[in-house]
């Protein structure tokens, strides 16, 4: 499947392809921002695009795993402030801007994006190559797993502008390293160097700029072969767990585990450790 067959399955998405790319090899679809020279600054339409495709890749069996990436020096920092929506059209003696409509945008805009990231049902990659700020920075913590080249940075930069930090930063960043260093993060808005990012835990790991593209590559493939049930449900629980009281999460667990007991591949990793011999998930 092209990236160009895809953007054109993509409903009510006017993205231009070369903005934003999909590839699907070996049961990895691999997402790139496409926008080097605008520091690939997310547009609405290359949201939404994410968005669809997440929500189609959920229904879709042979996609196993997702990359999100970019082209250039820059992973993502943060919304296109430059591209704006025209907001809706109101009668001469009321404001051009309502109490509500900003809330409205978030839940509908970057909030949206980061729930279909945490909610998507196949693992999810952010392969960070450069700078990450704002919404680009928690598009990258929302995902299960963050490789960053070493010259790669993380930047809450909200604080810089005055603003309240978006795109559910606030429930992210505590659950990654804690409230101390979230209020660190948040509040001095610092550059934080790869390398200090995963020393700190908040992402997976910072490795050199020659050897990005192959770890990215392994850990995807590795990743796309493995039981694709197991890894949704085990990502559902993860995200719910410190949100949900001990016996309640235990509950819930122990229905899971039930029905993963009856899924292909819970028979095929049983069977191959019998049977003395690799195992080949099938992802179902």
């Amino acid at each position: 499947m092209t990236s160009s067959a895809v953007a054109e399955g993509v409903e009510g998405s006017d993205v231009p392809p070369r903005e934003i790319t999909l590839d699907i090899t070996d049961g990895i679809a691999t997402i790139t921002l496409n926008r080097p020279d605008a520091g690939n600054a997310l547009t609405g339409d290359q949201r939404e695009s994410i968005i669809s495709w997440l929500d189609q890749f959920n229904e879709d069996p042979t996609i196993r795993c997702v990359v999100l990436t970019a082209t250039g020096r820059f992973f993502c920092t943060g919304a296109d402030l430059r591209n704006q929506a025209a907001g809706p059209v109101r009668p001469d003696d009321v404001p051009e801007k309502l109490v509500g409509d900003v809330r409205r945008n978030m839940t509908r805009g970057a909030i949206r994006l980061i729930h279909s990231i945490l909610d998507c049902e196949k693992p999810v990659v952010a392969a960070v190559n450069g700078t990450a700020a704002g919404i680009g920075a928690h598009i990258a913590f929302a995902c299960d797993i963050v490789i960053a080249t070493e010259k790669a940075k993380f930047i809450e930069v909200f604080a810089r502008r005055g603003l309240a930090a978006d795109g559910l930063g606030t429930w992210l960043l505590p659950r990654l390293v804690g409230l101390a260093r979230a209020r660190e993060l948040i509040l001095l808005a610092e550059d934080l160097p790869a390398a200090r990012a995963a020393e700190i835990g908040l992402i997976t790991r910072a490795v050199p700029a020659d050897e990005f593209a192959a770890t990215v590559a392994g850990i995807a493939g590795r990743l796309a072969e493995g039981p694709t049930r197991a890894h949704s449900v085990n990502k559902w629980l993860l995200n719910r767990s410190l949100d949900t009281d001990r016996h309640s999460l235990a509950q819930e667990e122990a229905w899971i585990v039930d029905v993963m007991s009856n899924t292909v591949d819970a028979g095929e990793g049983v069977a191959s450790f019998v049977e003395r011999r690799p195992t080949r998930f099938r992802g179902y």
